[in-house]
């Protein structure tokens, strides 16, 4: 009879267990005090501007009556703007991360620590079709969050979200995922998770957890007539944002790909010309001359219906997930052209609004250093043929500067200053405004598989 029991307990153990791993808990206090501390309040303050006066005699520049208002106008107090809002601690180097709509026009960010400690941050970074801000604060002994993969998170699965509703700091409230790919009108990017757990003004930019204690969403927006929660909180997906931490924190800016395409959704009228099965995917009625899908042959009239393997379910879909990848990356697309399947390779370009504030950012390092950078990506490394995938391209070098006078050539890719691996624009700049002190800056370059080494020499040293 025993040798019977056993096998049965085994099996209903087996199905049992699957279930009860998605069961309430009895209990989130041993995930609230665990994950509290990656949480921090954040603060800021905008100054105004003061509102301009006419004076009551007229413009009389150089008069006493010009100093006196001149003089009472200065004395008067500022006009100051505060808000606040919640984020986590991504990394324990002090890179924090909450809404661009917290911390936007700020002219002063405090960071408040769940041990009550107050710190100054400093702004890395933005992206406002996402909303999300990076910040950066000088501590030791910080926890940083775990991140999970949002793309596992099913309808009905348990999430807690931590923040400061209303300045009432490091609230935890629970609930549900309500929905997945909620659109919301708030930008080209929209792909939320809606939860019903308690979401209020002061949450945005806060931590969505799942019942592992892994994050999964940055609680972004509310659903609301009164201003408070009506059970329906709406947050980012932690993938749809690694890849704009990696940006924010190595150049500062996003770098966002595109195919170079017009979408729109396959509608019943549509789906009956062009023969399909149903009304998946994203109808390309236009194609831009010379874009990267204009080079790899799409067409318009094409349906794209997948990327990378992944179904494209509404035209929505498909910024969402070529926004993913990294200008240069390669992506597989999958078109419906003529009633048949076809599979087009696409070397994705850069966004140019995104070029347009590279460019700007390109300019201001010209002027600094007499180079003008870009990150290295694998395209560019295979077409450099540079031994490393590491380093910033040298895409300009100015005439005269103390770069060109060092030999630095435009395509060498710079791997190292002053002993220091260069693996972003950002390192980049942190140590090559070594030389606007005057300091020699000694570089270790690729040049197109050979190392060279140069020493930069600032123009007052020589």
């Amino acid at each position: 009879m025993k040798q019977i029991i056993k096998p049965l307990l085994i099996t209903t153990l087996m199905l049992v267990l699957p279930h009860l791993t998605y069961a309430m808990p009895d209990s989130f206090a041993d995930l609230a005090a665990e994950q509290k501390p990656s949480v921090v309040n954040i603060s800021t303050t905008q100054y105004a501007k003061a509102p301009q006066m006419q004076m009551p005699f007229g413009n009389m520049p150089g008069t006493p009556f010009d100093d006196f208002f001149r003089g009472f106008l200065d004395q008067m107090p500022k006009q100051e703007r505060h808000a606040l809002g919640t984020g986590f601690i991504l990394s324990k180097k002090g890179f924090i991360v909450t809404n661009n709509h917290v911390v936007k026009d700020a002219d002063e960010i405090v960071v408040t620590l769940s041990d009550g400690q107050e710190l100054q941050a400093e702004l890395i970074g933005t992206d406002p079709k996402l909303d999300l801000a990076l910040l950066k604060i000088d501590s030791k002994g910080l926890r940083a969050v775990k991140l999970g993969n949002s793309d596992k998170l099913r309808v009905g699965d348990w999430v807690v979200a931590i923040g400061n509703p209303f300045g009432l700091e490091q609230t935890v409230t629970a609930g549900i995922v309500s929905a997945k790919g909620r659109v919301i009108g708030s930008g080209p990017y929209d792909d939320f998770i809606q939860t019903d757990a308690a979401i209020n003004p002061g949450n945005s930019g806060g931590p969505l957890f799942n019942v592992d204690g892994e994050l999964v969403g940055i609680n972004t927006a509310i659903y609301s007539q009164s201003g408070g929660n009506n059970g329906i909180g709406f947050a980012i997906p932690i993938n749809l944002a690694k890849s704009v931490f990696k940006d924010l924190r190595e150049d500062g800016r996003v770098q966002r790909a595109r195919l170079g395409v017009r979408i729109q959704d396959v509608d019943k009228a549509t789906m009956q010309a062009l023969g399909l099965k149903n009304r998946y995917g994203a109808l390309i009625p236009q194609v831009e001359a010379g874009s990267a899908a204009d080079k790899a042959g799409i067409q318009a009239g094409d349906v794209i219906v997948a990327v990378d393997g992944q179904v494209i379910r509404k035209a929505h879909d498909l910024p969402i997930k070529i926004a993913r990848h990294q200008p240069g990356d390669k992506v597989i697309v999958e078109v419906i052209r003529n009633g048949k399947r076809k599979v087009i390779p696409v070397v994705v370009e850069e966004m140019p609004d995104d070029m347009a504030a590279q460019k700007q950012h390109r300019k201001t390092s010209m002027a600094k250093h007499g180079l003008m950078v870009q990150p290295l990506t694998k395209a560019l490394a295979e077409q450099l043929r540079t031994r490393s995938d590491k380093g910033v391209v040298v895409k300009q070098v100015l005439q005269g500067s103390a770069a060109a006078r060092a030999g630095i050539q435009r395509n060498d890719v710079i791997l190292r200053i002053d002993g220091h691996m260069i693996d972003s624009v950002r390192s980049f700049e942190k140590y090559a405004k070594n030389l606007n002190k005057g300091h020699a800056l000694r570089v270790l370059l690729d040049r197109r598989g050979d190392q060279v080494f140069v020493i930069v020499v600032p123009p007052k040293v020589r």
